[in-house]
């Protein structure tokens, strides 16, 4: 039978790797502070990275199914034209396009959203226990506000690198159909709008075509409104959830409770996800351009000709829609963090 410890360690490295933070560093840096330190010792100071992995992806695949739908009425609203407001979005997909309408480019997201949510929680957990570990805390000891920054931004950093390129396919997917405005808007000139008929047949189809016409660069269009969404937008994620937990929960030697997590996850989520308007704005329009032509030349510029056409109102659509998507998708998926990290938390101590 094989050793036990020898194991566990296999194990762990394996999801390290995923989180992408190197065993051998954490194990460094843990002899580092106690030169008697052992694999069980090891193993748990890192338990929590393994749980977040683990826990961040269950509800994953559930979420995307359940918030898509929103997900393409915003989409439709910042960069699609004639729309109106939210009710006329959601009125005018489902008369053109039927139910099927609500679920464009959903295919990649759904491949790739346990993989995605592994990683941006693993890399925070693990950042918030390189930093307790470098800062002599107490493993009980609950996070700082720097801290939590740095891992917050870390993982806004690690989100682009893998979420560009799946929303980029997903909002080609989303947008590839619909009426556009071409050419730049001067004074005196007059634009025509056109319906465009499907480029792409999928989310593979979608890809070969901006890596054969733009090369890699192309599959991060936006990347850069992106990383200015992503950083503060999950700064105003993970911050607020952990304060509002230990604000709510009156023990603050006890786990907060099912409720506690559903509340914060929600309000967290609700308030990243409204501030991140104005730049998921910018990402959507510039990832949407070069369907069929390209007409912006960066995030500066894309911002410049938005405002002067639409005004500053351009920057807030689909604010009600991001908003109200925000709150029962991370409430459900922090609760499902929570209660996973729990049963795991059991069944270690088994």
């Amino acid at each position: 039978m094989p050793d036990k410890a020898h194991t566990t360690r296999k194990v762990l490295t394996s999801l390290a790797e995923v989180a992408g933070v190197s065993m051998e560093n954490i194990y460094r840096m843990e002899t580092w502070s106690n030169p008697n330190t052992s694999v069980k010792h090891y193993s748990v100071d890192i338990l929590a990275s393994q749980e977040a992995s683990f826990g961040s992806s269950n509800f994953g695949a559930a979420s995307v199914i359940v918030g898509h739908p929103l997900d393409t009425v915003k989409a439709r609203l910042q960069v699609g034209k004639g729309y109106g407001n939210t009710f006329n979005c959601i009125f005018t997909i489902y008369k053109n396009e039927n139910v099927a309408g609500f679920f464009k480019g959903m295919s990649f997201p759904l491949a790739s959203i346990a993989v995605y949510n592994s990683v941006v929680f693993g890399v925070f957990s693990n950042t918030l226990s390189l930093l307790s570990q470098y800062r002599d805390k107490s493993p009980r000891q609950s996070p700082d506000l720097f801290d939590l920054t740095v891992a917050s931004m870390l993982s806004g950093c690690i989100s682009v690198g893998i979420g560009g390129p799946v929303d980029l396919v997903k909002i080609r997917l989303q947008m590839q159909t619909q009426e556009i405005i071409t050419g730049r808007r001067s004074l005196n000139q007059t634009q025509v709008p056109h319906k465009w008929h499907a480029v792409y047949n999928g989310p593979a189809h979608c890809m070969s075509c901006i890596l054969r016409q733009e090369g890699i660069a192309g599959m991060y269009r936006g990347a850069g409104a992106m990383l200015l969404r992503d950083i503060p937008g999950y700064c105003l994620y993970f911050i607020p959830y952990t304060f509002l937990c230990e604000w709510i929960t009156s023990d603050q030697h006890r786990a907060p409770s099912s409720f506690c997590v559903w509340i914060a996850g929600g309000l967290a989520g609700a308030l990243s996800w409204g501030t991140a308007t104005p730049m998921d704005v910018v990402k959507s329009r510039l990832q949407a351009d070069g369907v069929h032509s390209t007409n912006y030349k960066g995030v500066t510029d894309c911002i410049t000709q938005s405002y002067q056409k639409e005004g500053i109102r351009v920057f807030f659509k689909g604010i009600t829609v991001n908003t109200v998507r925000g709150f029962p998708m991370s409430a459900a998926m922090f609760l499902t963090y929570e209660l996973t990290r729990k049963a795991m938390k059991r069944t270690n101590m088994e």
